[in-house]
């Protein structure tokens, strides 16, 4: 069972006022009132939609159990009021071809114990990637790395389709890649569970992309796992990104889409390349990294996004969940290059329409 914040965590969320970006300073957000323990966090204004994403839940290999800092991201998520939860991959702790049936079960059972069930009786829909420790997609010979590991993620993930609270558009590689359109949104999802998205699931995308559903909402999101670009140290290799990066970039260019989505890297990075936001997200649970240059003590973390139709903006803000304090962006580098000479931007907490 998911652990309970104690008054004192509670009041120093208080100065947190997640996505407050757009509503007041740096030091306004420091200075806002504490929450009252009852009620749990106090948050300003929370805009018409309000996203909270996760990632990087997982601990050891066979791991069914999950470290402090996710039990108490879990607890916390309610009070959020949020109207959708999206995790960008790696629940559980796979990717060991060892693990038996039994013990991938169990890694299963323990998520849908500890993670899934409690965000689900809170009535928050939840929205999940598969990353490369769920189900890798990595193939030797034609056939995949982890085949046992896919079967299982997909018997479990058909096994709660009905009940995640999403309205699904096209389920038909669910829970691999598929489509959604939550009220004002529309979230697709990419089986980037390793570098190799296949060409037929790009074309998929890009179709899909262009759809009345897609072109008719107030926002196009696209996640999945491993990232465009590297941001963190020890992830920067051509492994732990999309190779295709630059098609892919180029098919979410062309729709519109405000925002790829990842994980795997376990460094928060609010980047922009070109014309798309990348919201590299930090680990929830165990082995965050440094980013790229930098020498500052990794953290976990969990990030909010806030929409405001009215305005046409969206106000993002990121939780430290070891200290349970804001990540001020303006100490995140304002600029990061991979590898391979690929730059990306320090993107604004607020974002126009």
């Amino acid at each position: 069972m998911a652990p309970t914040l104690t008054r004192r965590q509670i009041l120093g969320l208080g100065g947190l006022a997640l996505g407050a970006a757009a509503f007041g300073t740096w030091r306004e957000l420091q200075a806002a009132p504490a929450a009252a323990p009852a009620t749990g966090l106090k948050l300003l204004p929370r805009g018409d939609r309000r996203l909270v994403l996760i990632s990087d839940l997982n601990s050891s290999y066979g791991s069914t159990t999950y470290i402090p800092e996710v039990g108490r991201g879990i607890a916390l998520i309610p009070s959020m009021r949020a109207d959708l939860v999206v995790c960008a991959g790696d629940m559980v702790a796979g990717q060991k071809a060892s693990l038996s049936t039994s013990r991938l079960q169990a890694m299963w059972a323990g998520f849908d114990r500890q993670v899934l069930r409690p965000l689900r009786r809170a009535g928050l829909p939840f929205l999940p990637a598969m990353g490369n420790h769920d189900a890798s997609s990595s193939r030797v010979g034609g056939r995949y790395s982890f085949e046992r590991e896919r079967q299982e993620a997909s018997r479990f993930w058909r096994g709660q389709q009905r009940n995640l609270g999403l309205t699904f558009l096209d389920a038909s590689g669910f829970p691999f890649f598929y489509s959604v359109l939550q009220d004002d949104l529309f979230l697709l999802v990419l089986d980037a569970s390793s570098a190799q998205i296949p060409a037929e699931q790009l074309r998929w995308a890009e179709r899909s992309l262009a759809s009345a559903a897609a072109r008719g909402a107030q926002r196009r999101l696209v996640m999945g796992h491993l990232p465009l670009l590297g941001v963190a140290q020890g992830r920067d290799t051509a492994g732990n990104v999309v190779a295709r990066d630059r098609e892919l970039r180029q098919i979410l260019e062309r729709a519109q889409v405000e925002a790829y989505i990842s994980g795997h890297q376990h460094a928060y990075y609010p980047g922009r390349a070109g014309q798309l936001d990348l919201i590299q997200l930090g680990a929830l649970g165990s082995g965050p990294r440094r980013l790229l240059g930098q020498r500052t003590a990794p953290f976990q973390t969990l990030t909010v996004l806030d929409y405001d139709w009215s305005s046409g903006r969206r106000r993002d803000s990121t939780v430290n969940m070891r200290t349970l304090q804001a990540v001020d962006p303006q100490r995140l580098p304002p600029r990061l290059s991979d590898r391979r000479g690929r730059a990306q931007t320090r993107r604004s907490s607020a974002t126009g329409g």
